[in-house]
């Protein structure tokens, strides 16, 4: 009876209280199943995923934007094309992310002068660094306002037009003028301001020395007129005037100019009236018959 049976199992021992291998009776809850990312992962604060008044689609919205690459459009129009929430959930859930410092406004002037807005994505807020290189081109930065403004660049030449005689620019300047400041009602393209004017209307007087009636002129300046917007409506006249030049007029010879028809005038010898220069007093009988008399 006190002979002890080897084979016997010995008593069991009370696993210790921290005893790790003991094996431990699962409740419910998540297990992961983690495998560690080479590629194509983001690094996400717990303080975000966690976060106790965030709801859930402003840290779902937050992961997603903070996953994002530099220069990715996270404006509520381009969010609400990429998921189905609608934009007016969407921008609640900005506001909230904005509220508690994970993402920031920034309105900036950039080098064209246009105002846009930045959105700058914040991992940890109250942290402000400089952001993180990436691949992606970076967004222009506003140029330091100066106080001296960009001088406007030069106006190109208006091309040459012809040029009159000294005569005929001084007879029908003003025909000229009137026909080019009144081109503007056969096509309010033509607006002309009053440098294109005047740079204009010696083309114009060439055209109308020719014997070209002011009709003629303006059907050849307004005529097939392109279809789309005019640029530059002078730079366009002024090549009309210069390509579609016409002709000098024939060469005419000059007519004989009629006679010269002197005034009526008394003669002193014997008061018959006869047409002759001032310098004659006598009419032509009287001067034959003092011709014949003896001296």
């Amino acid at each position: 009876m006190g002979t002890q049976n080897p084979s016997a199992p010995p008593r069991a021992q009370s696993a210790a209280g921290g005893n790790p291998t003991r094996p431990r009776h699962h409740t419910g809850g998540v297990i992961h199943e983690n495998t560690r990312h080479t590629t194509r992962f983001t690094v996400i604060g717990n303080h975000l995923t966690q976060h106790r008044e965030l709801s859930l689609l402003a840290i779902g919205l937050g992961c997603h934007i903070q996953s994002l690459p530099t220069g990715a459009p996270t404006d509520i129009k381009s969010l609400a094309a990429r998921f189905k929430e609608g934009a007016t959930r969407i921008a609640a859930a900005l506001r909230e992310l904005e509220a508690h410092g994970y993402l920031r406004r920034e309105r900036v002037r950039t080098a064209t002068g246009r105002i846009i807005t930045l959105t700058v994505s914040c991992n940890q807020p109250g942290h402000r660094r400089q952001p993180v290189d990436t691949d992606c081109p970076a967004l222009p930065q506003p140029r330091p306002t100066s106080t001296h403004r960009p001088q406007p660049r030069p106006r190109k030449a208006l091309p040459a037009v012809p040029q009159p005689t000294q005569a005929a620019a001084t007879a029908l300047h003003e025909q000229a003028t009137d026909l080019l400041s009144t081109l503007r009602r056969h096509d309010p393209r033509l607006l002309l301001s009053a440098t294109d004017t005047a740079h204009l209307a010696p083309g114009v007087i060439a055209w109308l020395e020719r014997e070209v009636t002011p009709t003629a002129v303006r059907h050849a300046l307004t005529a097939d007129l392109p279809a789309d917007a005019l640029r530059r409506p002078a730079a366009l006249l002024a090549h009309r005037l210069t390509a579609q030049l016409p002709p000098p007029p024939p060469y005419r010879t000059p007519a004989t100019p009629p006679p010269v028809r002197h005034a009526l005038r008394t003669c002193d010898g014997c008061d018959r009236a006869f047409r002759a220069p001032e310098t004659e007093t006598h009419c032509r009988d009287c001067r034959t018959e003092a011709l014949a008399a003896p001296a």
